[in-house]
């Protein structure tokens, strides 16, 4: 997958701003590519956990078929623990197959990406470059 430096840097930034809580949002693009993200409302009142707010979610995918992109996957913040799908992560996820970002505030902040199955996540390589050249 290639995600634009610009949705890593923003993801990393909302991470930055909502910890100690988890952050939550929508990544736009069309596979294998990622073009943006957007942010979402967390309504989880727990710190340690994410729940995107449906109606950011419906918003998202309606920006995205109007420029012609698609909902091609979810990112949130681990700020106290790894880049990689807690135990919750996996027994949670709704959509079967979509991608996963993931970042951590452990100590650098780390990103790693991940597709999302029933069975069990699958680490995805993640090329972070522009898509222009």
């Amino acid at each position: 997958m290639i995600c634009e430096p610009a949705v890593v840097a923003a993801v990393v930034a909302h991470a930055c701003e909502a910890a100690p809580a988890e952050c939550c949002g929508i990544l736009l693009g069309s596979e294998p590519r990622i073009v943006e993200s957007v942010r979402a409302r967390n309504l989880s009142d727990a710190v340690n956990r994410f729940l995107i707010d449906p109606r950011d979610h419906i918003a998202a995918r309606r920006e995205a078929r109007t420029r012609n992109l698609q909902v091609v996957g979810f990112y949130h913040s681990h700020p106290h623990s790894g880049p990689t799908p807690s135990v919750t992560d996996i027994a949670e996820v709704t959509y079967d197959g979509c991608l996963y970002l993931i970042v951590s505030l452990v100590s650098e902040p780390a990103v790693r990406l991940f597709r999302m199955n029933r069975e069990g996540p699958g680490e995805l390589p993640l090329t972070v470059g522009s898509l222009l050249g």
